[in-house]
């Protein structure tokens, strides 16, 4: 066997090792990755406060650094003090409710009188199940949470030197042109984060006013999650407005027809105002590519694919647009 033929070999086990690998260890692979992403997001803001001038004071990286974690560090205490608590409550009576909401569905909407009422209750029971599920799971989140910020710390302090050592992996002839790819895809990242989080607050506010003028319960839990959910681009306001319709359901029809209306007109009004000025700079992405990409992320790794999936797109169509497209359009010009 000739020497090319063991590298060809070698080289297939170690794409299979190097695969096997990925997979075992993906969660913390997509926690890095998703540490990685939300520093090349918010480093813009280190910038930012460096450039405060106090007197003589002029704020090094590593106080910029610090003052941006402790922030976002009191901002998240903050909202574990104050938030969560009333969250945690109103979700935890929704799922002891549940199954009484369901056994009495028959008495709000008439073509439910032939709902088998034992198998609702069994069906309400699961949920409650899951609910408690959930909980326990928190612990873990908040640990995974906890230990993303600390390997966002790292990735800001070594960014810089980071992005110096992949460029210069590449011959030099390319490293000027790989340089401006990459700064211009998290440019299009930061972009794409800054307005999802404006749309996120508009869509939670006005939830939040509409839910609370209709008198629907938990109208509190319902417009928090509308607000985080709406982070994951039309799957999240969906799933939000499906789960208000249900607590609306149960309540009174009125209400229900009170939610899709305000859906209605909302989703019209985002389409049609809120997105193209919010957006107008953001990622480039036609609406069929968002879909993809959501189906893609999520199916791979669950929420937090979805949640990552869309500014992953955004940077694979800079590169696309950069390597491919250019260069097939300079062909034909050729």
């Amino acid at each position: 066997m000739g020497k090319n033929h063991r590298s060809d070999i070698l080289f297939f086990f170690g794409v299979l090792l190097l695969g096997w690998f990925a997979y075992t260890a993906r969660d913390v692979l997509l926690l890095i990755y998703v540490s990685a992403l939300f520093a090349v997001v918010i480093s813009p803001a280190i910038r930012l406060i460096r450039k405060i001038r106090i007197n003589s004071f002029r704020p090094g990286r590593g106080f910029a650094i610090t003052v941006l974690m402790l922030s976002l560090v009191l901002a998240l205490t903050v909202f574990l003090i104050f938030a969560v608590p009333p969250i945690y409550y109103n979700a935890r009576e929704f799922a002891s409710e549940w199954p009484h909401h369901l056994a009495s569905l028959s008495h709000t909407i008439p073509f439910a009188q032939n709902m088998n009422a034992t198998e609702l209750q069994a069906y309400g029971a699961e949920i409650v199940g899951g609910a408690a599920g959930l909980f326990r799971n928190v612990a873990g989140g908040i640990f995974g949470l906890f230990t993303g910020i600390i390997l966002t710390v790292y990735f800001i302090i070594d960014g810089p030197r980071a992005f110096h050592w992949t460029v210069s992996l590449f011959p030099v002839k390319h490293q000027e042109r790989l340089a401006n790819t990459l700064l211009r895809a998290e440019r299009r990242m930061r972009n794409w984060l800054v307005g999802q989080t404006l749309l996120m607050l508009t869509f939670g506010l006005a939830s939040f006013v509409v839910y609370f003028a209709l008198g629907i319960k938990y109208f509190y839990v319902l417009a928090m999650y509308a607000f985080l959910a709406n982070i994951i681009p039309i799957v999240g306001q969906l799933s939000s407005i499906v789960l208000a319709c249900t607590v609306a359901l149960f309540d009174s029809p009125h209400k229900l027809v009170g939610v899709l209306i305000f859906y209605a007109v909302y989703a019209q009004l985002e389409s049609g105002f809120l997105t193209p000025r919010i957006m107008k700079s953001t990622v480039d992405l036609s609406p069929l590519a968002v879909i993809i990409a959501l189906v893609t992320g999520g199916a791979l790794a669950g929420i937090l694919g979805a949640l990552v999936s869309v500014p992953t797109a955004a940077l694979i169509s800079v590169f696309v647009d950069e390597y491919l497209v250019k260069r097939k359009s300079a062909s034909v010009a050729a």
